[in-house]
């Protein structure tokens, strides 16, 4: 049976983390057979008695975008999940995935119609026995208490204790690695430490911990996107070194070849008479005659990029493109091709974080670029995955 002649029928009934439980134990049969009183405060009876009635007739394809492995290598929990930049890279190296856990509603339902799971809710909610064991423990814990486009109030955000809950996982099912994943300004926050706080906290469950800023422009797509990788190992330390760099890619490789998506911009701008390339693959060739930024701008800098805000400034797609924002629903990523000035489709903004074209996007256009621009490069995280198999597992 496949999994689409079910799906519309279970959600028709279940919900929330109902939907999550029956979703998780179709795909993982022999991880979710607890007794129900251990479930009763975030599971009901209902879905409880619907899973272990059909559980045992339904031998399941699950004819999503992307599937269980086949040949399951390794296992993995995914929190924070997102719409699931982990996911994809992890299962392409053989990780199955036991349980995942997200809290907006509009990436749940994108995340269950690309891996056929659903994600329980508030992880803060979810009792620790319900998690499965696990090799390794994937998280791309909120960054926005730490990022600078954020307020960076770190642990005075309660976004940012979450990584406590991360621990108590940890502490409770002491899966062989933790794979976590954040802002670069991590390294920076509260003069380092925040970061040192996460380290230790690693370090007093038994870990060894390791960190290192990466750059998604070194994994094949054009984007200058800069993320801390924490791994951690009870056995050893990650050596980073060995993780393959990839040939940088500029925004030409990744455009859509129907012209007929492209959103030209109307609106006066101007483009600069000279323009370098940076080291880091940016380049800045003008922008929206918008206002420029006030404090600190000195007369005749309206050159620099750091003069215009985000939204108003234009790039070469002979270069790369900066971090897609999570805070951005509008689209406004302009490029020149050497005639035209014009937003970066949809389809454009996913190839930047390496997500394959058959991938499901939310319907609305303002979900689908937040949550692309608070997504893991799958690339970046696929060549790390690669060497925690080879190193750690």
């Amino acid at each position: 049976m496949k999994y689409s002649e079910i799906k519309n029928d279970i959600e028709a009934i279940f919900q929330g983390n109902d939907f999550a439980f029956i979703s998780a134990s179709l795909q993982s049969p022999t991880q979710y057979s607890f007794p129900e009183k251990e479930l009763h405060d975030v599971i009901s009876e209902r879905a409880f008695s619907y899973i272990s009635l059909h559980k045992p007739q339904l031998q399941l394809e699950f004819d999503v975008p992307f599937p269980p492995p086949t040949c399951e290598e390794f296992s993995f929990i995914d929190l924070f999940a997102g719409i699931g930049g982990f996911r994809i890279p992890m299962q392409r190296e053989g990780g199955k995935c036991l349980f995942s856990s997200e809290f907006n509603p509009h990436a749940q339902a994108v995340y269950c119609a690309n891996y056929g799971e659903y994600p329980f809710g508030d992880i803060t909610k979810i009792p620790v026995n319900i998690i499965p064991n696990h090799d390794v423990l994937c998280g791309g814990f909120p960054c926005q208490p730490f990022s600078i486009s954020g307020k960076m109030k770190g642990f005075e955000d309660t976004r940012g204790t979450l990584i406590y809950n991360v621990f108590e996982i940890i502490k409770a099912k002491q899966p062989k690695v933790v794979f976590l994943e954040n802002v670069k300004h991590l390294v920076y926050h509260d003069k380092g430490r925040t970061l040192k706080t996460i380290l230790e906290g690693l370090r007093n469950l038994g870990y060894k911990a390791s960190y290192q800023v990466m750059n998604a422009s070194n994994f094949g797509v054009p984007q200058n996107r800069e993320r801390i990788i924490i791994i951690a190992s009870k056995d050893k330390i990650f050596d980073f070194s060995k993780v393959e760099i990839h040939k940088r890619a500029t925004i030409r490789d990744i455009m859509d070849t129907d012209s007929s998506k492209y959103e030209y911009l109307k609106e006066p701008y101007t483009i600069l008479e000279r323009f370098t390339q940076q080291p880091s693959g940016l380049i800045f060739v003008g922008y929206r005659n918008k206002n420029i930024r006030k404090a600190g701008v000195r007369p005749g800098t309206e050159h620099l990029s750091r003069v215009h805000k985000q939204p108003n400034r234009i790039y070469s797609i002979d270069g790369v493109h900066p971090a897609l924002p999570s805070q951005e629903c509008s689209g406004r990523f302009f490029v020149y091709d050497g005639k035209n000035v014009r937003k970066l489709t949809i389809d454009e903004c996913y190839r930047l974080q390496g997500f394959p074209n058959t991938f499901i996007k939310d319907k609305t256009l303002g979900e689908a670029y937040r949550q692309v621009g608070n997504a893991v490069c799958v690339p970046m995280i696929q060549e790390i995955v690669k060497q925690i198999k080879a190193q750690l597992l």
